[in-house]
């Protein structure tokens, strides 16, 4: 065990332990690829667990030893994890098209694979969350969203908050019994290159150059770079006190939506008009969509709407200073860069 430096004036590092082996789940994904970047990049040795190896095979170059599996199979996640002192859990469903049955299948019971595989490993385990675990009905409060927000009943139809909100309870029921040293980080909408949610969708839309801004555009966006949330995952991990506690990585740098179209059209290549929508006319129009999806039996994607109006017309809702007191979080990539790169790597991928 070794003590970092000091990370702000005056203040005492929390204590260490270094990652020498991990395992990372959900390798191929966004988050995932960017830990195997970051671990590798600080020496750590690591392993991905892949369904494909074959198709997962860009991901070594980037320095994984790939380990094929599955989150569902106890036999090959042991395996996988034999001889890794931590592991980073980022497998999880998040397509909006599946049933409750499914969700809980990938996301709940997935987690509770991957804890009875850090427990045979004697590993510890980092948890990727999300904001989604809060209520809608609290993010939006007088004071800041932090990690002391009630975690209030998820909306039944919710299918994708309430798999991440159990899932989360499963880790944190894990390290309160002593079976596993666990901790969780709650990013939000996340962003950067092998993107395929946010990126690929505001790509699609500022095709037809233009970009709808509900009210002007000059609301903050709750978004985060995914080289933040990888360092903020590497130092939970790490850091001895972060053990049975949850750290929101929900803003690393300012930036409104009109400046996210701005920088995301410099990525792209070509010129976007943004577009000012009343809110009003926005909140009925999401409304009458809305009706629409649940007449069609698309109610999880339904209920997935008004969050993602306020995601595009309401401020930033969530704080990340305990990340940033408790863990020394301190992001690097800023917008200017990180969105414009986000895009370009789309354009090429989509010109492909």
């Amino acid at each position: 065990m070794h003590v970092e430096p000091v990370p702000h004036g005056g203040q005492v590092a929390p204590r260490t332990e270094s990652v020498k082996r991990a395992l990372v789940t959900g390798a191929t994904g966004l988050v995932g690829s960017y830990l195997v970047e970051r671990l590798h990049a600080d020496g750590c040795q690591v392993r991905a667990l892949v369904r494909d190896a074959g198709a997962a095979r860009w991901l070594i170059p980037m320095g994984a030893e790939l380990a094929e599996g599955d989150i569902l199979s106890l036999d090959t996640l042991r395996a996988a994890a034999a001889g890794c002192d931590t592991i980073f859990h980022c497998a999880a469903l998040i397509a909006s098209g599946g049933d409750w049955a499914t969700f809980r299948r990938m996301n709940i019971d997935g987690t509770r694979t991957v804890v009875d595989a850090a427990a045979a490993a004697g590993a510890r385990l980092l948890h990727l969350s999300s904001v989604a675990v809060y209520d809608d009905s609290h993010r939006y409060a007088t004071a800041p969203t932090d990690e002391s927000t009630p975690l209030t009943p998820v909306a039944s139809g919710s299918f994708y908050a309430r798999s991440k909100r159990e899932a989360e309870d499963v880790v944190m029921q894990a390290h309160a019994a002593g079976r596993v040293w666990a901790t969780a980080v709650r990013p939000t909408v996340i962003y950067g290159r092998r993107d395929r949610q946010f990126v690929p969708r505001a790509a699609r839309v500022m095709r037809t150059g233009f970009f709808p801004l509900f009210g002007g555009g000059c609301t903050t966006m709750s978004l985060v770079h995914a080289s933040a949330v990888a360092d903020g995952a590497v130092r939970a991990a790490r850091t001895d006190a972060a053990g049975g506690r949850a750290f929101n990585l929900t803003n690393d740098f300012p930036v409104t939506v009109a400046g996210m179209v701005r920088y995301a059209a410099e990525g792209l290549a070509r010129r976007v008009r943004g577009v000012s929508v009343p809110l009003p006319l926005a909140r009925t129009s999401f409304f009458v969509l809305a009706q629409l999806m649940r007449v069609a039996g698309r109610s999880g994607l339904a209920s997935q709407l008004p969050g993602a109006l306020n995601a595009f017309a309401r401020d930033n809702p969530f704080t990340s200073e305990l990340a940033r007191r408790d863990l020394g979080w301190s992001p690097t990539v800023t917008p200017d860069v990180g969105i414009p790169d986000a895009f370009a790597w789309w354009r090429e991928q989509h010109a492909r």
